[in-house]
């Protein structure tokens, strides 16, 4: 069995690109600082076009889109290459589309009344978004008790501080976060900066371990 995509690392970098050529030399630097997992948002015009170049220039990446709304979206990004979609929320079409793709998802949810919904249609890993803002830890804590088979990626509000308080909960699997991509070194192309960060995060793997 493939592993789950919440195991492959304890950080999903969420990228937004403005320019397709930034898209290979950002993937080698996040793939080169141990965070092989890259969520391309469909936020902008060349998402598709950066992830397809992801897809067929750096092959040890795992690149999957986010930002997935509809099912043209979930057609396309496959398409392109993407080996896993990320949606901010869920409905049955979208979730139809997501599941007929083949490739794993990851439904967004901030309520309990959405993570029972998944859990009745069989789904058991999913997002939790915005995280800090539905409710951070203290919400995740919250539907452990209850709800033990969901399992989370907390995006939205996330970064180096408060990342392993999200990573020692159990029924969270990895956290979804920009800090390693700061704009204005997305901006200079300063691709080992990035890697530095990326390398930084990864290792929160190390201090999960140990808490």
């Amino acid at each position: 069995m493939a592993p789950s995509l919440l195991d492959l690392a304890p950080v999903v970098p969420v990228v937004v690109l403005e320019d397709a050529s930034d898209a290979v030399p950002l993937a080698r630097a996040l793939v080169a600082g141990g965070l092989p997992a890259i969520e391309v948002t469909l936020r902008t015009p060349v998402a598709l076009d950066a992830i397809r170049a992801i897809a067929g220039e750096v092959p040890e990446a795992v690149v999957g889109a986010g930002t997935v709304i509809t099912p043209d979206q979930v057609t396309e990004t496959v398409a392109a290459g993407a080996r896993f979609l990320v949606s901010p929320g869920w409905t049955d079409v979208l979730l139809a589309a997501m599941r007929a793709s083949g490739v794993p998802f990851l439904p967004g949810v901030s309520t309990t009344s959405e993570v029972v919904a998944l859990l009745e249609r069989g789904v058991t890993e999913m997002k939790f978004f915005p995280a800090e803002a539905a409710g951070g830890t203290a919400y995740l804590k919250s539907l452990a008790g209850p709800l033990p088979q969901a399992r989370f990626c907390p995006t939205g509000g996330i970064g180096p501080e408060n990342a392993p308080e999200y990573l020692s909960l159990p029924n969270v699997g990895c956290v979804g976060g920009t800090w390693m991509l700061p704009a204005d070194a997305i901006a200079a192309r300063d691709w080992g900066r990035v890697e530095t960060l990326a390398r930084e995060a990864a290792g929160l793997k190390t201090l999960r371990a140990q808490v």
